[in-house]
């Protein structure tokens, strides 16, 4: 117990800032207009149930829904998941929200802020039962004992057989939670998979086998005579059908592995009564499972959180003050020290590049590239100094690990020419080209056509195209860009910026 008089100052201070934060919120904003109407009916033959199970999982990070697609046409966010666990409750509906955790995957001090930002959520939303994903064990045991931890008088809704942190100590993580609604005793227990076990790195984080600790709790679940009982699996797929067979005497297990989009109606587990439920990935869906006095009558129910439940105040207050915490910390203090870019040479803004390339140039001004941080600027709340959002929204990003290269952006003060997705992020960083055709450094014939080689990019041949495809991969991925399908909408995307030649 070395280390619980330290953090356990810690925790009494997020205690106080989350009361303080819980003061300035506010009630939720509607849906928006229409949206419901456009979507199916939810629950349409459902008689009332004793209670209603609701389980999230896998965020990995995404608060919200994020891409050039459009937020209407995207699933998924807490500021949704609220508004939807609020429509369960205006049902009068006993409910119990479960998250099989993989609430971040990410490093670094975003990721930290990020964590105790969405674990606030969470509390507030009222969940009973929430686990741990790897990407949240690669949080330091320090960073999380807080966030995770009982708070004077008030328990943890977090829960697991298998993680403990510093020592197994039910006083530091329960290893079980029963939660009583609706006149039914609801048990519930998670473990990590082992699979992912290898990812934790911190000594401070103790893990067990997830079987040998299934062994061990197990019959505390069942001791405490609950009428229903529940596995959390952070696990694979695989790993998680293992433990339904292993343990047949959970009626649920929830599986963080398993397709992106849960399936429409939950599996039964060969050989067992157990139902396996698959959440899907990056918090798109909610499923709702309603428990019945008959145990065969239960109902299932995948949920998309889509544009029809609108948008949560109180979890926008919550982005606000993760906003507010990123502009104030600045790239510094969020640990983001540039690096060399692996061509060595640096970033001129695309303005430099229209000197020359004037035709090209004043395409790209009329592209949504250009206005690209103008985008964050005017989101609410804005997201300009948010790291996860300017490495595709600036110059001089790597943008699938949100880092800035030596002489790409900082900020729309120190290096405003690099504001917006500029040329240089398809055709790579121009600084050596520009001094060479400038005359500014002292470069052969040879030198200045292997400089104007680097940075064309040529659709001619199978591989050309395919590297142009993969410069455009790195910002309009499959999560952030759902339009552009992994590549194959190129040519439809491309007349939207179609440039060639030189002036």
């Amino acid at each position: 117990m070395r280390h619980l008089a330290s953090w356990m100052i810690l925790a009494a201070l997020a205690a106080l800032l989350a009361a303080s934060q819980l003061v300035r919120l506010v009630d939720s904003a509607p849906a928006a207009e229409g949206a419901a109407s456009r979507q199916p009916p939810l629950f349409a033959d459902w008689p009332a149930p004793r209670v209603a199970l609701v389980f999230t999982g896998s965020q990995d990070g995404y608060m919200e829904p994020c891409g050039c697609s459009g937020k209407e046409n995207q699933k998924g966010g807490l500021s949704r998941r609220d508004m939807f666990l609020q429509s369960l409750a205006e049902k009068k509906w006993p409910v119990i929200p479960m998250d099989v955790g993989g609430i971040v995957k990410r490093f670094g001090k975003q990721t930290e802020l990020k964590y105790q930002a969405m674990v606030d959520g969470l509390k507030m939303m009222g969940y009973k039962a929430i686990g741990f994903g790897s990407g949240d064990l690669r949080l330091s045991a320090d960073v999380l004992a807080p966030l995770v931890t009982p708070v004077g008088d008030d328990p943890t809704p977090f829960v697991s057989a298998n993680v403990g942190l510093y020592e197994f100590d039910e006083k530091i993580i329960p290893t079980i939670q029963v939660v009583e609604a609706g006149g039914k005793k609801i048990g519930v227990t998670s473990v990590l998979g082992d699979e992912s076990r290898r990812d934790v790195t911190d000594k401070m984080i103790l893990l067990k086998p997830a079987s040998a600790a299934l062994e061990e709790v197990l019959p505390r679940l069942q001791a405490a005579k609950c009428d229903f009982l529940v596995l959390l699996s952070n696990a694979t797929l695989d790993e998680s059908q293992a433990l339904a067979k292993k343990f047949p005497q959970f009626d649920v297990v929830v599986s963080a592995g398993g397709a992106d989009e849960p399936p429409a109606e939950a599996a039964m587990v060969a050989g067992t009564n157990t139902r396996l439920i698959e959440v899907g990935h990056k918090g798109m869906y909610a499923i709702v499972l309603g428990v019945y006095d008959n145990p065969n009558e239960l109902r299932y129910q995948r949920v998309p959180l889509d544009a029809r439940f609108g948008d949560s105040r109180r979890m926008v207050q919550i982005m606000a003050g993760l906003q507010d915490q990123l502009k104030y910390l600045g790239l510094d203090g969020l640990g983001l020290k540039p690096v060399k870019h692996p061509s060595g040479r640096t970033f001129v803004g695309s303005s430099v590049c229209g000197d020359c390339h004037t035709k090209a140039y004043a395409i790209w001004e009329q592209t949504p590239h250009k206005h690209a941080l103008e985008t964050l600027e005017k989101l609410t709340p804005s997201r300009e100094f948010d790291a996860e959002c300017l490495s595709c929204h600036v110059t001089g990003w790597e943008p699938q690990k949100s880092y800035p290269f030596v002489g790409g952006f900082l900020d729309a003060n120190k290096t405003p020419l690099l504001a917006g997705n500029g040329c240089e992020n398809c055709h790579g960083p121009g600084s050596a080209h520009v001094a060479a055709e400038l005359g500014d450094a002292k470069a052969s014939a040879t030198d200045i056509e292997q400089f104007r080689k680097e940075l064309r990019l040529s659709l001619a041949t199978p591989e050309s195209r395919r590297k142009a495809i993969d410069n455009c991969l790195h910002c309009h991925d499959i999560d952030n860009s759902i339009g552009f399908k992994n590549g194959d909408a190129f040519d439809e995307y491309w007349e939207q910026v179609k440039h060639s030649g030189k002036d």
